[in-house]
Formats: C-alpha cells, sequence, structure tokens
C-alpha cells in the first residue's frame, strides 16, 4: 500500500516524480504529495483524491532536480492534506515520505512532544520527520540511521534536507524500495512500474539497508554502518505492458491477457513426452521435496483462494496431505511444523506483510519454504529457501485477474512436479501436460462470450446479494467469484460450497437474490445440479457456469454461460474468467471504478 517516488539527477524532477506517482497510483489513491528543491528552498504541495488533483495545483515546469513524492492509502489519520505525505519537522527542513506502519510510534511521540516538538498530522510518519531531526547534526545519513534504531516496525521511506540540498537518504525494512539506475540520474521507488520508462536497471534494497544518493554515485549500508554490496538486475518486462493498450481499464486488459499470461506460466515448464514439470526453482533442492510428507499453503484474498484450489490438486495428484491457512493467522495459532514440511507462500507483488511473515515463522520452525510470486527481486522470492514466477507480467489492477490464473497454473505445476516424484504415472502425467498447454486456446474461446457476460450483468445490476457456489475444485472458485464482486462493484456477495446450502444459507434465497454456480460436467455435477434444483424450487434466479455441450443446464438455470471441456483439476482456470467478466461489467453499469476501488490498495505490505 502507498507509493513512493524519489529523483535525483539532471532532468527536471517534477515530471518524473508525477509520471511515477501515476504508475504507483494502483498502491494508494486517497491523497498525494510532492516535495521538491527550488532555489535552495524545499517546496511542498499536496492534494486529497486521485493523482489529479495533485497536477492541478503543480507547475509541471517549475526548475528542481531533487524530489520525493508520495501516493497514500491512510492508516493513521483520514485521507486530508495534512495527513498526506510528504511530511516534515518542527522547523520546516526536513520532508519525509513512508510505506509502512511505526509500531510504537505513540511513545515516540510523546517522548518528543516532551522535549517541545510539535505535530501537526494524525499519522505515524510524522514521528520520523521529528526523531530525524533531533538526531541531525549535519550528516543526514548518519541522523536517519540514528533515527531508525529507535524504531519498531516497518518502513520503506526517502528523505530530503533543506541544509542537504545535494542528496536523497532511503531506507527500507519491511517495505519494498528499489534503486533505478539511470543514465545521469538516480530514481528510487516502491515499484519497478515508477521507473521502467527511464531504466531496466535496479537494485532491490533489503530489510536494513540504508542508501545515499547524490549526484555522482550512490552507497548503502547497513543499520550498523558497515558497507553494502547489491547487484543490479535488468526489469524482463516493457513499460508497454503497463498502458491499457486501449483497453478502457487495466482490469479489462488484464482479463484478456489471460491466454498470453497462463501459457507465459507454464513456458518452458513442461516435458510433454515425460509428463513431467521442471521447475528449476526446485530441482537444487529435489531431495528434500522427495522427503516432505505434509504442505502448509498460505495467502492472503485471491492467493488463499488459490491456494485453497491447489489443497485438492496436490493431495489428488502428488498424494501429499495439504493445510490451506491465512496468512494473518498462520503465526498466531502455533502450527505443528517440523522439517517434514514444505510451506507455499503465494502472493501476488512478493511483499505481502502477513504472507512474509508466515514464511518467516515457517524457516524459524525447520521447514522447508517455496515462495510463488510475481514480482522478481521482491521480498519473498529472496527470503523463501526456493521458489517459482508466476512471468503473468505487471497486474495494475487492484482486483487480481490475471495473477490468479497464474497461481493456479503454478500449483497445477508443482502438483505434477511433486507428483511425479512419488506414484504418479507417466500417463497421468502426460494427460496433465497436455490438456495444459491446451489451457491458451481455451481461455480464448471463454472470452468470446464477453458480450453475452455484459448481457448478463445488464439483467442483475440492481441486484443487492449474489451466491456463489461450486463444489470441489470450484468451491474455492465460487469464494473468488464472491470476492472480486464485492472489491470492484461494491455489491454483498458470498461464496459457498454448494452442499452447504441447506445447512442454513438458502434461507436467504428469494427472486432477488440471484445465484451464480460453476457446475462444470464433473465427478461432482450431479450434486451441484441438486443444490441447483433447490434454489430454483424457491424462486431463486440461477447463473450458471457449464462444460460445452451440456444444453440440458439450460432447463434449469436462467442464465448459461459455457466453457470449453477440459480437466477436473483445471477447470477452475476457466472458470474465473467469466467471474471476472461478470464483476467487472456489474462495476461498470454500477459507475464504479473498477481499477481502483475504494478503500483497497494493490499490494498490503502492512500487517
Amino acid at each position: 500500500m502507498c507509493g513512493i517516488v524519489g529523483y535525483i539527477g539532471q532532468k527536471n524532477a517534477i515530471p518524473v516524480l508525477i509520471d511515477g506517482l501515476r504508475r504507483l497510483e494502483y498502491r494508494g489513491y486517497d491523497s498525494s504529495g510532492i516535495s521538491f528543491f527550488n532555489d535552495g528552498e524545499i517546496n511542498t504541495i499536496k492534494a486529497v483524491g486521485k493523482i489529479k488533483e495533485l497536477e492541478k495545483k503543480i507547475n509541471i515546469d517549475a526548475p528542481g532536480n531533487i524530489g520525493i513524492a508520495h501516493t497514500r492509502w491512510a492508516t493513521h489519520g483520514k485521507p486530508t492534506e495534512v495527513n498526506a505525505h510528504p511530511h516534515t519537522d518542527c522547523q520546516g527542513k526536513i520532508r519525509i515520505v513512508h510505506n509502512g506502519i511505526i509500531k510504537n510510534y505513540s511513545e515516540l511521540k510523546k517522548e518528543l512532544v516532551e522535549k517541545g516538538h510539535v505535530f501537526i498530522s494524525e499519522t505515524d510518519t510524522e514521528v520520523l520527520a521529528h526523531l530525524i531531526e533531533e538526531n541531525f547534526e549535519g550528516n543526514l545519513a548518519v541522523a536517519v540511521k540514528k533515527s531508525l534504531a529507535f524504531v519498531r516496525g516497518a518502513y520503506g521511506l526517502v528523505v530530503i534536507h533543506e541544509d542537504v540540498p545535494d542528496r536523497l537518504i532511503a531506507a527500507r525494512k519491511g517495505s519494498p524500495l528499489l534503486i533505478g539506475l539511470g543514465e545521469n540520474e538516480t530514481i528510487i521507488a516502491s515499484d519497478a512500474s515508477a521507473i521502467i520508462r527511464y531504466t531496466k536497471q535496479v537494485i532491490y534494497l533489503e530489510d536494513g539497508d540504508i542508501v545515499e544518493i547524490d549526484f555522482d554515485n550512490f552507497r548503502i549500508f547497513s543499520l550498523e554502518s558497515e558497507k553494502v554490496e547489491r547487484e543490479a538486475q535488468e526489469i524482463q518486462w516493457e513499460a508497454e505492458k503497463i498502458e491499457k493498450a486501449g483497453y478502457p481499464d487495466f482490469m479489462l486488459k488484464e482479463i484478456f491477457e489471460q491466454n498470453e499470461s497462463v501459457a507465459n506460466t507454464f513456458r518452458g515448464r513442461l516435458i510433454l513426452k515425460d509428463g513431467l514439470a521442471k521447475l528449476g526453482g526446485l530441482d537444487e533442492r529435489a531431495e528434500e521435496l522427495r522427503k516432505i510428507k505434509r504442505l502448509i499453503i498460505v495467502g492472503c484474498g485471491t492467493a488463499y483462494t488459490a491456494a485453497s484450489v491447489g489443497e485438492y490438486i496436490i493431495e489428488e495428484y502428488a498424494g501429499i496431505p495439504v493445510e490451506v491457512d491465512y496468512s494473518h493467522e498462520f503465526r498466531y495459532r502455533k502450527p505443528i511444523i517440523d522439517r517434514e514440511t514444505a510451506l507455499i507462500a503465494i502472493s501476488q507483488s512478493g511483499e505481502t506483510a502477513d504472507t512474509l511473515a508466515a514464511v518467516r515463522e515457517a524457516k524459524e520452525k525447520g521447514a522447508l519454504t517455496i515462495g510463488v510470486v510475481n514480482v522478481v527481486g521482491s521480498t519473498i522470492a529472496r527470503e523463501t529457501d526456493m521458489g517459482i514466477y508466476n512471468h503473468a507480467g505487471p497486474e495494475i489492477s487492484v482486483a487480481s485477474t490475471k495473477a490468479f490464473t497464474s497461481q493456479l497454473t503454478v500449483l497445477i505445476l508443482i502438483a505434477l512436479y511433486l507428483g511425479r516424484q512419488r506414484q504418479m504415472s507417466l500417463v497421468t502425467g502426460q494427460r496433465i501436460a497436455k490438456e495444459m498447454v491446451l489451457l491458451p486456446e481455451k481461455i480464448k474461446k471463454v472470452l468470446k462470450a464477453n458480450d453475452q457476460i455484459k448481457k448478463i450483468a445488464e439483467k442483475y445490476k440492481k441486484a443487492k446479494n449474489f451466491a456463489y457456489l461450486g463444489r470441489k475444485y470450484n468451491q474455492a472458485a465460487a469464494f473468488e467469484g464472491a470476492i472480486k464482486l464485492k472489491e470492484i462493484s461494491y455489491v454483498h456477495a458470498e461464496g459457498f460450497a454448494s452442499g452447504e446450502m441447506k445447512h442454513g444459507p438458502i434461507a436467504m434465497i428469494d427472486k432477488n437474490f440471484p445465484s451464480f454456480f460453476i457446475s462444470p460436467t464433473d465427478s461432482v455435477y450431479e450434486k451441484n445440479l441438486s443444490s441447483m434444483e433447490e434454489i430454483k424450487a424457491r424462486g431463486g434466479p440461477v447463473i450458471a457456469i457449464a462444460t460445452q455441450g451440456n444444453d440440458k443446464l439450460k432447463k434449469i438455470a436462467d442464465d448459461v454461460i459455457f466453457i470449453p471441456k477440459t480437466l477436473e483439476a483445471l477447470t477452475p482456470i476457466l472458470a474465473a474468467i467469466p467471474l471476472q467478466l461478470f464483476a467487472y461489467h456489474m462495476a461498470v453499469l454500477n459507475k464504479r471504478n473498477v481499477d481502483k476501488p475504494r478503500n483497497l490498495a494493490k499490494s498490503v505490505t502492512v500487517e
């Protein structure tokens, strides 16, 4: 949550900073602000609302080669100009932008107030500005280092000082930050999307890193003042990937990219003739994985629903007991872990604070840890023992679509990998691999139903409640469909295992309460059909996702969306797409901001 950009170089800083904020707006969009040097003084401008509100107040051509900027998703304090970043100290010489949460800010604030410091905002970040003021004796890097020694919590921060007009100081602990190395310029940001137009060479800072950047160079050191070396990496995707490419919204673009993103996820990872998955990230620890007797998969939100599908897939095909847990609950319930346990952590950003905490807890207890992330160089990618990148490309819309189907694809690859290590036959492995290769073309066929799905959404756009139902693999797909509808259209929806309807939820059903069934022709189809008929008997409208050719379902359901036939374990990938499109059209028809739903941010980097 929240986005940071800092610039030092030969260009005018303001256009670079504003462009970076626009590209980070999906990380937070309730207020924003910018500070830049102008004739030896720091100018600060803030605004409430989207970045466009800040742009209205800025002279884009104002001179200045150093600046910092921030787009906010509020945690401490309401979205106001006073609470917006950058924050300052009593003298008005320091400016700081910060992502994360300072856990002990109340006690630090009390101590600083007793020393005469005056606070004007409700934020925890302002404490950092006053701490640095208290410790500043001419060397800004030293002042930041001394101040952070008193801090408990998470931070990614960038600081400038009016008395030190030739440098930026940045630090990271628990909140992502990277350095972009351009030609005669250095850009620091919380996400690569902010700098991709200017450079592809980046250094990912690690927890405990402090960096001092001037016009000619930079140096990284630790909180203990030891020099640190970090290798530059190259961003693998193009700037065009974060453009809308003619689509009205990033979400629709990303839905329509799924044939490509799923293909990219399994490309080079399948050996068809041997029915094997080749996962370079796991191969070095293959013998340890062969001895694993239990798996735990953790995630939050959409990553959790992907994990729930993975539970069924891995148990069925690899024969390993699997437990799925919310990352934020995992370490608080004293999980039973030993050296024959492996933990899979799923996170699109690779920075989800709760999921990272679960990884660290599992490692502390001796478990092997596997990361499934979409961002190269992210913290979870670095801290897990091994990992698998999604290669889905950047996902800008807050609501996850292509990352979800990519996560499902990775989990199938893991099931194939672990299954072939154990009792899975060559024939079964070949069948899974061959069906995976067919998925991109089948996704294209599903996407052709977009116009039909839009018409269904028009029919139900005034509905206030929805039930999403499925069984076995598609139980979790139902949960994901409900999440999508809630987060972007603000329509209340609940996901249920369809067998649960008669145990309570069916009491809600009437003519104004539609039910969305994921009901492909699979091993539990008849069970699903029974639940559907129970709802129809009570006058509830039914929308169904069905396997192509199952015209009988048209006699029961009010509306039917068809998906191609595939292996039962792969159906959630195809079923997810109509659910995404339905949520998208419901949101557009109800005039919601599809890419930036209220109260949400893309990456939750605080607990």
